[in-house]
């Protein structure tokens, strides 16, 4: 999944970019470029282990 995603957010991100330099913006493909950028980083960001997840485990046992 994560080969997948991150094509696909380097494509919505430069759809913004491309709308944002033109003279009559469109805010909606905007918009949903922004969106699915940002459900990748969170998909993506899930995955990142917690910095405090070691101290966690310890107060466990």
């Amino acid at each position: 999944m994560k080969k997948l995603l991150i094509p696909i957010m380097i494509v919505a991100i430069m759809i913004a970019l491309y709308e944002q330099s033109k003279a009559d913006k469109n805010v909606y493909i905007m918009v949903i470029a922004i969106v699915i950028f940002m459900y990748g980083m969170l998909r993506l960001s899930a995955k990142t282990p917690s910095k405090n997840q070691e101290k966690e485990n310890e107060d466990v046992q």
